[in-house]
């Protein structure tokens, strides 16, 4: 039961990290919010795998951590230069 509700609390950050994505008012507010948002997403993944007791959901979430960091640089480096090479 605590782990049902930790997962819906963190379903409701991320509704909350959502909104903050849509109304940021900078582009990095936005960056920022996305960039927790995967964070959580994250998390939540291995808690889901730790509740049907499926251990690799942790790669899942490990690879997924991943992706949203080298994602988050690509962006971030994109809005300083205008470019990516």
């Amino acid at each position: 039961m605590p782990t049902l509700i930790a997962g819906v609390i963190l379903l409701f950050a991320i509704l909350l990290v959502l909104v903050r994505a849509f109304i940021g008012p900078t582009v990095y507010d936005r960056i920022l919010a996305m960039n927790t948002m995967g964070t959580k997403t994250v998390i939540f993944v291995a808690l889901l795998g730790f509740i049907t007791r499926r251990p690799e959901f942790l790669d899942i979430a490990l690879l997924y951590a991943i992706l949203n960091f080298l994602g988050t640089i690509a962006i971030l480096k994109y809005v300083k230069h205008r470019r990516l090479g």
